[in-house]
């Protein structure tokens, strides 16, 4: 059995080809799902929960990037937009560039070709460890107004 790119330059045509064009994605949603039905159950909002602390906060004492994601993941699944951009507002935005680049590998695997996203871009990395790095000092300032940054 041979193994051969998706990206062939033939858009997928029938059930079969089609099926497995979409099989990668439809798994990751899969497992996304089952994460989010986890954080929907646990209610991070709620403390106490099964669901675990961020080890740099319990350690340090400090907001790490990431910190608060799962609580905007929560106000996010209820629809609880400014809720969810309170907890982390770039964690909001990554969810968004997350959700266009499953659209483009998505997409691009039908298609048969790879279709350019943010991914793709010469600068993705440096304004991504930029906006990282920035996001972790100022979110951990402590001074108005970068106090209400705090979760």
């Amino acid at each position: 059995m041979t193994t051969t790119t998706v990206y062939t330059g033939i858009p997928a045509q029938g059930a079969k080809a089609t099926l497995r064009a979409l099989a990668p994605p439809l798994a990751v949603v899969a497992g996304l799902g089952v994460c989010c039905a986890v954080v929907w159950v646990g209610d991070p909002t709620t403390p106490g929960g099964f669901l675990p602390v961020c080890p740099t906060k319990t350690l340090f004492g400090i907001d790490c990037p990431g910190c608060g994601g799962m609580r905007m993941a929560y106000s996010l699944m209820h629809g609880d937009i400014p809720a969810a951009l309170h907890y982390n507002a770039v964690s909001f935005v990554v969810v968004l560039l997350f959700v266009w680049s499953m659209v483009a590998w998505t997409t691009g695997r039908l298609r048969g070709r790879a279709v350019t996203s943010w991914l793709h871009w010469r600068w993705t990395p440096l304004v991504f460890s930029v906006v990282f790095v920035v996001w972790f000092v100022i979110r951990n300032l402590p001074f108005a107004p970068f106090t209400a940054l705090h979760v």
